[in-house]
């Protein structure tokens, strides 16, 4: 849908507002309500009919005849009330002239001043008053996505309302730029408020039709995309109120911008194969002693990168650890692929400029921060962004440069690691690569999680640090198309400017091709604080844009830190396993059974085909637990069972045509199970084949269907979760936990139709 608006009538009326405010120094920059109401016509958005008084003697002079019904609604009109009712602004009164006059002059005297514009007299529009028939139709400004709109619940319950209704049911937020038309309707559907407004309640005919409230959002849109954030930085009907006759914008509330500002410049990223893939590098900042530099030099080495394309840039030296020195940046031989700087801050800006005037690399990666902070290096940092703005402009396009304040990054196919943190901290992950970037923003971040998450080896790990130039949307945009990756995850503290654009693109291409995105997005509680005027920001901070436009692009959203962990364990494990929601389960304590059945959030429990019923009763049998076992889902083997008789039944489960995928949890304080290391006092030896960690391991293998494992016990049975991830078994410590994040994968599939 486009051109559904009045764009030359919406220009004239901002001019309009322009002018008048230029003609007053200090007048706010907002639409008098008056000037709204001309907007919503533009827009093609039917608002009540009115008129403007200046005060009570014109307001006696108001023919009441010409408003139907017997009561109207007095608003004051200035541009300093932005909430009239939480001043007394609005007035419901009997559709008399003595009745309007004298409510016009309470209103003068209670609130007139110099900024005192009239007052409107308008239609009184009968609507009922309950929850779904008071919508808000908000549009605003964002750094990290440019403008979105939002619409949630309505009238003066609006923020009450966000904060109470369970996320992600309280409002929804559309990108004019990643939104496709189509997501509108279910995305309306989805929130309480939409809900209530288009669906049919108890036999009840829908309120409204979902695509006249979709079309309302539509040109918010349109608005947005001609005029945000440049021409207006907010726009808020509230309430857009449900009447027999269709959408009606009752209050309409409307901030400017500040005009267009210079949009980012963009970055050549093909050359981040020259950061990823490097062919040849150098260091600075390199000591006799073991310092950051030295363990980075130490790293590439390790990795086996080729020493005779490794340059050191220290005078005073021929070579260190068998690599070429040189004494300055201008006295490498070549221009190198990649450039690591590992000095101080205030060395920092000159090496960068040296570099870039002298075309000495086609990537940097910039260890130390404060760059632009320190006092005295002003002139210097202005340099060097000088000499990187002309070298883009130039055909050499100059440089990508990653960090500053980073950890830099671990490339397996680039053999490197810039990760200077001791082997003996930090042991470097072995065995074969997984499909796993890590894109973090925060260095501690990433080497937190690749110290939790032992048992995999990502392929690319990368901290950006302040994102000085490169940005998480440019390491996805460009990574987006390596085919050896499955698992995206990423933490982000902040976006850089619109950065969050290219983010839900390449994420949205990612998940259409099957894999996936995990996000986890930090200072949310700054963010959600942030204090605004507009109910609209105040109900839209940032981090529910990024959760609402990451979620509809098919991204996985972390609530936590361990949740982040443990979804990257489980999708990454999971890869290429079938999915479904008819789940089967397995346990062997009968508390764990019902925790299962209580928590099944999405999931199924059928019951297991004729077939598998007789062979589990058979394995029951040959157990001799059939007496105290019967066939059900979920399966209760009581702590009786053994390890063989937890496979076979595990195999059995997994077997039936009935069941999409499965959780298995292990109580192992039973003396029927080998759940532990060998050691005195017992016989038992995880690292035996026939140990239920081996068997479920070759299950895991062997089987096409995704499943989880729980062992729910204490540390002393720590091994034995190790050993299950090791065996690359999703395994939680808790049934409820196990399959909530389960929960989430499934959703994930069945967004992909997986």
């Amino acid at each position: 849908m486009t051109n559904t608006i009045a764009l030359a009538r919406v220009q004239e009326v901002l001019a309009g507002t322009r002018e008048r405010i230029g003609r007053r120094e200090g007048t706010p920059a907002v639409l008098l309500e008056t000037e709204g109401l001309a907007l919503l016509s533009a827009l093609g958005i039917p608002a009540p009919r009115w008129v403007l008084v200046r005060g009570p003697e014109e307001a006696a002079a108001v023919d009441a005849s010409s408003f139907a019904g017997d009561r109207v609604v007095v608003k004051v009109i200035s541009p300093r009330i932005l909430h009239k009712s939480d001043v007394g602004g609005v007035r419901v009164v009997e559709n008399r002239r003595e009745a309007i006059a004298d409510a016009v002059s309470e209103m003068q005297r209670r609130l007139g001043d110099d900024s005192l514009a009239g007052f409107t007299i308008n239609e009184f529009v009968r609507f009922d008053p309950a929850l779904g028939n008071e919508l808000l139709l908000g549009l605003r400004a964002t750094s990290d996505f440019g403008p979105v709109v939002t619409l949630g619940a309505g009238g003066i319950y609006t923020e009450f309302l966000a904060a109470n209704l369970r996320e992600g049911r309280e409002i929804a937020i559309f990108s004019p730029s990643a939104t496709p038309p189509g997501d509108l309707p279910p995305a309306i559907g989805r929130i309480a408020a939409g809900r209530l407004a288009t669906s049919s309640l108890r036999g009840q005919p829908p309120r409204i039709d979902v695509s006249a409230v979709a079309d309302a959002v539509e040109r918010f849109m349109e608005l947005a995309r001609a005029c945000a954030p440049h021409d207006i930085a907010e726009c808020e009907i509230n309430p857009l109120v449900v009447t027999p006759n269709g959408l009606v914008a009752l209050d309409i509330l409307v901030k400017l911008g500040s005009g267009r500002a210079e949009p980012p410049s963009p970055r050549p990223l093909h050359k981040l194969r020259n950061l990823l893939e490097p062919r040849s590098a150098a260091v600075v900042g390199v000591s006799e002693k073991l310092n950051p530099g030295h363990i980075i030099l130490n790293n590439l080495i390790r990795e086996g990168f080729d020493r005779s394309r490794i340059y050191v840039v220290k005078p005073g030296s021929e070579q260190i650890e068998g690599c070429r020195a040189v004494p300055d940046i201008a006295s490498l031989p070549e221009p190198v692929d990649l450039f690591i700087l590992a000095i101080s801050a205030a060395q920092t800006p000159q090496a960068i400029t040296d570099i870039v005037e002298g075309r000495k690399a086609e990537s940097v990666i910039v260890i130390p921060g404060g760059l632009e902070e320190k006092a005295g290096t002003e002139a210097i940092v202005s340099k060097m962004r000088a000499a990187l703005r002309s070298a883009r402009a130039s055909a050499w396009e100059g440089p990508v440069i990653n960090g500053g304040n980073c950890l830099g990054v671990r490339s397996l196919p680039g053999r490197y690691d810039t990760m200077f943190i001791p082997e003996y901290k930090l042991p470097v992950p072995s065995g074969e690569a997984s499909p796993v970037a890590f894109v973090s923003q925060s260095g501690a971040f990433a080497v937190a999680r690749m110290s939790s998450l032992g048992a995999l080896n990502p392929r690319y790990a990368i901290t950006l640090g302040n994102q000085m130039d490169l940005t998480v949307g440019d390491y996805l945009t460009y990574l987006k198309d390596d085919a050896s990756l499955e698992v995206f995850a990423v933490y982000v503290e902040g976006f850089r400017p619109l950065d969050g654009l290219a983010f839900l693109a390449a994420a949205r291409e990612i998940t259409a091709s099957g894999r996936t995105v995990i996000l986890y997005r930090a200072g949310r509680t700054a963010a959600g604080a942030r204090a605004s005027a507009s109910h609209t920001a105040s109900i839209a901070g940032d981090y529910t844009v990024t959760r609402e436009l990451a979620s509809a692009a098919g991204v996985v959203l972390a609530e936590s830190l361990s949740d982040f962990d443990e979804l990257v364990r489980l999708f990454t494990f999971l890869r290429g396993k079938r999915s479904g929601r008819r789940l089967g389960a397995l346990t062997n304590a009968g508390f764990e059974a019902v925790a299962i059945a209580d928590n099944l959030g999405g999931f199924d429990l059928p019951a297991f085909s004729e077939t598998t019923s007789a062979r589990l009763q058979a394995i029951f049998a040959s157990a001799r637990i059939d007496s105290v076992v019967d066939v059900h889902n979920p399966i209760d083997l009581t702590p009786m069972a053994g390890d063989a008789a937890y496979e076979d039944s595990m195999r059995a489960m997994l077997d039936d045509e009935r069941v999409d995928l499965g959780i298995v949890g292990v109580v192992p304080l039973t003396g029927a199970l080998n759940t532990l290391p060998a050691g005195p006092g017992h016989l038992e030896d995880l690292d035996r084949a026939d140990s239920i960690a081996r068997r479920l391991g070759r299950i895991h293998r062997e089987s096409a269907k995704a499943w989880v494992a729980v062992v729910d016990a204490g540390r002393r049975y720590d091994p034995l979760a190790d050993a299950l991830l090791e065996e690359r078994i999703p395994t939680f410590r808790t049934a409820d936990k196990a399959l909530r994040l389960l929960d989430v994968f499934a959703a994930a599939r069945e967004r992909q139709g997986r």
